[in-house]
């Protein structure tokens, strides 16, 4: 089932479909989403939950003597999402634990998403909530892609992802063929600065990923025309920004909060980076918001 959710200066779409946002236009029609032509990458805005990134083997320890085994990303990306409450402004929609996930991830959860709209702003907030009877472990993001170039007349090295702060980024390196990273071996990205320029050649491994970041806003945009999106994701800890390798016209601006598995780390699920352990009956939620510019 498919929603739209409006202000005065944007139109969101929102699918029940994996529970992601499919579009984000401003007054004049423009499509700020990436539209997932499979030419390219065949996706949109997917939830990653409870991983982010990839497990070792697609496999893991979990809990007491349980195992996990997941995809890149996690269970609930393709599943298919409630509605839990729906407005002119705003939807909440829900997805809980099956026979499918259990098998997977042995954990009776719940996740929540909620898009709101205000003025020119999308508001995007994830809650996990444990409804097992023992501790639940997880990490989880967003994945949101943007469309680049957003006007008909501009070009892929046109944009630049801006940071609020100066930074000096040594990224560690992705591993290709796993979805693995090596948080070791790093490369300088930027030296006390704040605009990265956007070129393909940027993503020919996997995405950059921003795990120092003093900034807690980036911008996606056309500097000639001012034409973008800036993204504020305050609760999270890492920024990942990725494109297709084949040459995409879309740049993804990615907010995590944790990591795929790192070369300094085993296959105890709890022992990976910056992992969130849920106690029976609680929840806790994280937002970001995109604004159109």
């Amino acid at each position: 089932m498919d929603y739209v959710i409006k202000s005065g200066e944007l139109t969101v779409g929102v699918t029940t479909k994996g529970g992601q946002f499919t579009s984000m236009k401003d007054q004049n029609g423009v499509e700020y989403v990436w539209q997932a032509d499979p030419a390219y990458w065949a996706n949109q805005t997917p939830l990653c939950f409870p991983i982010v990134g990839s497990l070792r083997n697609k496999t893991a320890t979990i809990g007491n003597g349980k195992t996990a085994t997941m995809e890149r990303h996690g269970v609930v990306r393709n599943m298919e999402f409630s509605p839990v409450e729906v407005s002119d402004t705003s939807v909440t929609l829900s997805v809980k634990a099956d026979d499918e996930t259990l098998a997977r991830y042995p954990y009776q959860f719940e996740y929540r998403v909620t898009y709101s709209v205000s003025g020119k702003t999308l508001k995007v907030t994830f809650t996990a909530i444990n409804h097992d009877s023992e501790p639940m472990p997880y990490t989880l993001g967003g994945h949101p892609a943007f469309n680049c170039p957003m006007g008909k007349d501009d070009a892929f090295e046109d944009y630049v992802v801006e940071f609020e702060k100066p930074e000096t980024a040594d990224c560690p390196t992705p591993i290709k063929e796993t979805g693995l990273m090596d948080y070791n071996l790093r490369t300088r990205m930027l030296t006390n600065e704040t605009t990265l320029p956007m070129r393909h050649e940027l993503f020919k491994v996997d995405a950059v990923v921003f795990d120092r970041l003093v900034s807690r806003k980036a911008k996606l945009y056309n500097p000639k025309t001012g034409m973008g999106v800036e993204m504020d994701f305050h609760d999270f800890k890492y920024l990942l920004v990725w494109s297709a390798a084949n040459n995409a016209p879309f740049v993804a601006l990615e907010p995590w909060n944790g990591l795929t598995t790192c070369n300094d780390e085993d296959d105890v699920f709890e022992h990976k980076h910056d992992i969130v352990t849920l106690q029976p009956g609680e929840s806790h939620s994280y937002s970001f918001t995109v604004t159109i510019l």
